[in-house]
This record gives structure tokens, sequence and C-alpha cells, in this order.
């Protein structure tokens, strides 16, 4: 019975398995897919809307708002597209300071995810892959519960940049749930300076009840896929153009907003 497991961990340390340019493991992405499974099906249960907007070839951005104070919403929509998709694997660009957590940062390149560099986000529209970035970046996992669905700023554009130079589509993704599995209450800021961290959650469960605390509450998701904003009309030049970048950028925002609102609104219960 313990066979397959331990043949996985001896050739794990013989180094016998393989990965692709970016690290990417496709037997750790196996080992974790009963996992989101579950979180998608049974814990959240997951719908998910516009997803024929999500080619099934080639290239598109997808732009999503961030919550949730750890990278679920990535998870989920990577795991909304592989079980009901092509499926396709997309790849989150994850901020900067993930990088510098040990046991993180292997995992997430091992699922196929990247830090969000310019350079990463480029290289892989180029090859044709379907990536997602995050714009609010660290003020989105990090909103205090009062600003849940208020969207943050979206930074200068940097994503819609490079959506213009390689010809990419944008798709705004709204994701609805998230903001409430971990309520965050507040940051304890001598501890994450000490841990390197930009804040410290605090909810009305962690750090107080331990690691019972960073069970994330089984609240209802849904994720809309919205339509696609072509960006090849404009033409590369258009990323030296702030006024093109600005209106690209609120309107993925506006979109994105627009949606979290009307999900908001129709809204009747956390849990069903």
């Amino acid at each position: 019975m313990l066979r397959g497991p331990l043949d996985f961990l001896l050739r794990r340390l013989e180094g016998n398995y393989i990965t692709d340019a970016y690290g990417t493991d496709p037997e750790i992405i196996e080992l974790f897919r009963p996992l989101l499974e579950f979180m998608y099906y049974r814990w959240w249960r997951v719908t998910t809307e516009g997803l024929d907007y999500v080619p099934a070839q080639g290239r598109a951005l997808l732009v999503s708002n961030h919550s949730g104070v750890l990278p679920w919403d990535g998870a989920m929509i990577a795991a909304s597209l592989y079980l009901h998709h092509s499926p396709r694997l997309v790849r989150n660009l994850f901020l900067d300071w993930f990088s510098k957590i040990p046991v993180l940062a292997p995992g997430f390149t091992a699922l196929g995810q990247l830090s969000g560099l310019h350079r990463n986000a480029t290289h892989l529209l180029e090859a044709e892959e379907l990536l997602c970035t995050f714009p609010e970046g660290v003020k989105g996992i990090g909103k205090p519960f009062k600003d849940r669905y208020r969207l943050a700023r979206f930074g200068r554009g940097g994503y819609v940049q490079i959506a213009l130079r390689t010809g990419t589509p944008i798709i705004p993704v709204a994701v609805f749930g998230a903001e409430e599995i971990y309520p965050l209450m507040g940051s304890i800021d001598p501890l994450a300076r000490l841990l390197g961290m930009p804040y410290f959650p605090v909810t009305p469960f962690f750090p107080w009840l331990g690691l019972l605390g960073a069970m994330p509450l089984p609240v209802k998701w849904s994720i809309t896929f919205c339509p696609p904003i072509d960006t090849q009309q404009y033409g590369p030049q258009a990323a030296d153009d702030p006024l093109i970048v600005f209106m690209l950028n609120e309107q993925v925002r506006h979109t994105i907003q627009r949606v979290l609102n009307e999900k908001l609104a129709a809204r009747r219960s956390l849990f069903w």
C-alpha cells in the first residue's frame, strides 16, 4: 500500500522527474489535483460564468481582483479552466515576496506559477500561454474586511503595456466570495517586519486558534470571465501612450467592479 508513495519519494530524491523550462512539474500538479477539486467542488462550491470567452488555444491575459489573504483565488481560477475548459494550464503571476518563502515559492513554481516579473509575462504570452495577473497586488490580498469588494488601485497598468506590446486580448475576471474566507481584521506589523512579510494577518480565528484558525471559511464562490478586450486594434506602439494605457486599465477595473457589485446585490447568503 505504501509502495507507490515510497517510489514517488525515492524518484524525487534521486532527481528522477521532469519539469518544463519554467519549473512546472506535471506530477506535482496531479498530486495537488484532489485538494483543488475538493476545495472547488465541495468546500467553496464554485460556479463559473463566461468560460467560452477564454480561448482554447493561443495567448490571453486574465486580469482578476485579488483577495483572501492567501492566493486561493488564483488556484480556483486555474481549477475552473482545468476542470471545465480545454483543459489549459493557467500560469498565475505571484507577488515577489512569495518568492522569499522557502517552501511556498518552490511549490508555486512546480504548479506552473511564476514571479510577477515583466519579462516572465512577456515570454509566456509570446509562447502562446494563458496568463493570469492580479493588479491590486498585496493591497488586494491584504484588504481589510470592511473594504471587501472595493477594488484597490490597479497600479500604473504594467499588464496593459505587456498586452499591447504582445497583441494579447485582456479578459477581466471577477472572483466573488474569496473576500470572506479569511475576514482580515488587522495586521501585527512588528511580526510582519520580522518575517519580511508585507503584513501578518489577524482574523477572528488566526492566530488565536493556531493552524485550525488558518482553515478558510466555506463561503460560496463564483468566478465570472468577462468579454475579452481586443488590444491589437491599438498596435504595440500604444504601450507607450499613457492615455491609452490608463483608459484600458480603468476599463478592466470598472468591468470587474461592476460584476462584483452585481453579485453582492444579488447575494442572499454567504454559504449558499
